[in-house]
């Protein structure tokens, strides 16, 4: 009987490119995003070319109700999910005190509360089951302050510090919790975000969706807590270590800006 996967955020980017990849390593799988239309083609898509079963639910995470109404059409459909990948998020670009709170709350649901909802929801069944899996994509934006899109880093510093802590909670359990950090991808993560991102991915070399999301398939399946995407982000994130911090938030700024 096939494992169930449960993917957010599955109807572009990342988390398409992690369907395609799941529904290839014979994966039932459940997919979340806000776009019924978008998900309804990549379930027909992957039913016709692979032997699994595919499960819609079109949802907005940036609705706080959003986690607690998927957990409940799942146990009434008695539906276990084995693995839980929490994709979904947004950025934005813009002085703090000038960005539109709306789109900052919207942002904190979908990258912090709902992913740390829907993991608090589905983990005990993993545990009880003695198996299960967790993979959450943060950045490399996870390990410095990031001036004109702070609450972005700041969230996926939530999320990289979360997934740590969970990993060696759960170090004793058959659960195990990944961290996967790419850098600039090419998505529609920087149309979403707005012009000044536009230009700063302009400026920088991205990473393919397909790419990442091989190497976050791959990392989650070896059980790695924190995996860094690409040597030059690797190097970047060691290099950090032994920077002031100042510099380092000096440095973010000037890019960003």
């Amino acid at each position: 009987m096939n494992e169930t996967a449960l993917i957010t955020g599955a109807s572009n980017g990342i988390g398409y490119e992690l369907s395609l990849i799941m529904a290839s390593e014979n994966y039932n799988l459940v997919l979340v995003a806000r776009s019924e239309d978008k998900l309804n083609e990549l379930k027909k898509l992957l039913e016709n070319n692979y032997n699994i079963k595919v499960k819609v639910i079109a949802k907005d995470l940036s609705n706080q109700n959003a986690p607690l109404e998927i957990y409940e059409q799942l146990k009434e459909d008695n539906c276990k999910i084995d693995i839980l990948v929490n994709n979904a998020g947004f950025g934005d670009h813009g002085a703090f005190y000038n960005t539109d709170w709306n789109k900052q709350n919207e942002m904190i649901n979908l990258n912090i509360l709902s992913l740390t909802y829907l993991t608090r929801l589905l983990l005990p069944s993993m545990i009880e089951r003695k198996s299960g899996k967790i993979l959450n994509l943060a950045s490399i934006a996870s390990f410095q302050p990031g001036p004109y899109m702070s609450v972005y880093y700041a969230s996926k510093s939530y999320v990289l510090s979360f997934s740590e802590a969970l990993a060696c909670e759960l170090a004793n359990s058959e659960v195990s919790v990944s961290a996967v950090c790419p850098g600039p991808t090419k998505t529609n993560f920087a149309d979403a975000a707005g012009e000044g991102t536009k230009k700063l991915f302009s400026l920088m070399k991205n990473d393919t969706a397909k790419d990442v999301a091989r190497f976050s398939y791959n990392s989650m399946m070896k059980n790695k807590v924190v995996a860094v995407y690409g040597m030059k982000n690797k190097m970047l994130i060691f290099c950090e270590r032994f920077l002031p911090r100042k510099l380092i938030r000096n440095i973010v700024a000037r890019l960003q800006k």
